[in-house]
């Protein structure tokens, strides 16, 4: 009896102070779906980071916010989440230090990955609401020193949130073989309002605005369909690339609501209002924001589609490759 027992222990050389082995909270076929979210968020992020990086003719402004993008949300499916699967189907064998540097990288990149979304708002809010001016404002220069610094705010929150694990690495594991971390509610509070209330209050203020605007412009050149035939033939696209920004825009708005929601909806609520089994798909759909983000930031661009031949069919790697017609 007392070997089956051990048996059920993560370290059975440690009766006293192991923890037995999790039950997992998925059927095995969820945890090879989740997997699988995993290996094609990487894969997709990658092809635009890949992209972005090699083509010259993309480094322009909006991209170089899309590849910062690219890069947090290449991170959380190469390493959170099948770090959280991980953490949630099978015993922890790497320590309570690296359980610590996951508490750590799981507050620090999703938090620049929202950073990052709300100035890709910002740029599309000034290039639609402000274009003859979005050149002279908007600048790669610019552009580079916002996402460092969204970058470095994210490291420096990320270290003030979870101050205390580098130093006391494992601190809320009970038993050896787990990786749980606790925060208090005011962390918890700070932690709803910098990284949910006030980025999608921003969000949903300037898709607003971009929406009454884009609008209003629609309005304006159907009134004026008489005009002089230069205006004619310039203005619909100028007015159905604006349409077309404020459609993506608002798709990210809600994609972002649904997979964020929850999440936040069960930081507030904990355990009272939520089954544990629907508390179990919580962080995976969290983390699936970054899977659904270069879908909707990538395959509604004609270069993606373009960059994704070339790169299957090896075209990157012939000299001057970078100088591709991308657009």
């Amino acid at each position: 009896m007392e070997v089956e027992d051990r048996a059920e222990l993560c370290f059975p050389q440690f009766p006293n102070t192991s923890c037995r082995k999790p039950i997992s909270p998925w059927p095995e076929t969820v945890t090879i779906v989740f997997y699988s979210i995993s290996l094609i968020t990487v894969a997709l992020n990658l092809v635009i980071i890949i992209s972005i990086s090699h083509y010259r003719q993309l480094h322009t402004p909006t991209n170089i916010l899309l590849l910062s993008l690219a890069v947090s949300d290449f991170l959380v499916g190469l390493m959170l989440m099948p770090a959280e699967i991980l953490r949630k189907t099978t015993c922890w064998f790497l320590g309570g230090y690296v359980c610590s540097v996951y508490a750590l990288i799981s507050t620090n990149i999703p938090s620049s990955s929202i950073g990052t979304i709300v100035l890709i708002a910002v740029d599309r809010y000034v290039a639609i609401c402000d274009p003859l001016h979005y050149t002279t404002k908007v600048t790669g220069r610019r552009v580079k020193l916002c996402v460092y610094l969204c970058w470095l705010c994210s490291v420096f929150y990320s270290f003030l949130y979870i101050k205390d694990f580098p130093t006391q690495p494992g601190r809320d594991n009970s038993c050896y073989g787990e990786c749980v971390f606790f925060y208090d509610p005011i962390s918890l509070t700070v932690d709803l309002v910098l990284t949910f209330i006030v980025p999608v209050t921003v969000i949903i203020a300037l898709y607003l605005r971009v929406f009454a605007v884009a609008v209003s412009q629609a309005r304006a050149m159907r009134s004026h369909i008489t005009a002089v035939t230069l205006q004619l033939s310039v203005t619909p696209k100028a007015k159905k690339s604006e349409l077309k920004a404020a459609r993506n825009l608002g798709v990210l708005v809600v994609v972002f609501l649904m997979c964020f929601c929850p999440y936040y909806g069960f930081a507030i609520a904990g355990d009272t209002f939520l089954t544990t089994s629907f508390a179990s798909f919580i962080v995976p759909m969290y983390y699936s924001n970054s899977c659904l983000n270069p879908v909707i930031y990538a395959f509604l661009y004609p270069w993606f589609r373009k960059a994704v031949k070339l790169i299957v069919t090896l075209q990157i790697l012939q000299p001057g490759s970078c100088e591709a017609n991308m657009l």
